[in-house]
């Protein structure tokens, strides 16, 4: 590959050296044209690689944001869950040894 720029550019010197003043001039310009596009079609892609990173890195910070929501509001539930049942074992372990003193005064 080095090779065939080498020889490239060699040959494209060759032939510069044969036309006008004129014609090298427009082949310069034709090439800082050319050069011109490369960069700014490199400018572009690489804006257009940035902007997907962006894109995609939001978009998997608020997968992870949601999934933290949805773990946070689970554990909110599994607390009332467990409050509850503790709270309901506690009313029926008072009721037991309400009954059962009850049941001794008989």
């Amino acid at each position: 590959m080095k090779f065939f720029a080498i020889a490239t550019g060699l040959a494209t010197a060759a032939v510069l050296a044969a036309c006008s003043p004129n014609a090298q001039n427009e082949s310069a310009e034709a090439a800082n044209a050319v050069g011109a596009d490369v960069s700014a079609t490199t400018t572009n892609a690489t804006d257009d690689v940035d902007a997907a990173t962006d894109e995609a890195l939001g978009s998997a910070e608020a997968t992870i944001d949601r999934a933290g929501e949805n773990i946070e509001r689970g554990a909110e539930r599994s607390g009332d869950v467990l409050s509850n049942a503790a709270d309901d074992a506690s009313r029926a372990t008072g009721e037991a040894l309400t009954d059962a003193g009850n049941a001794m005064k008989r």
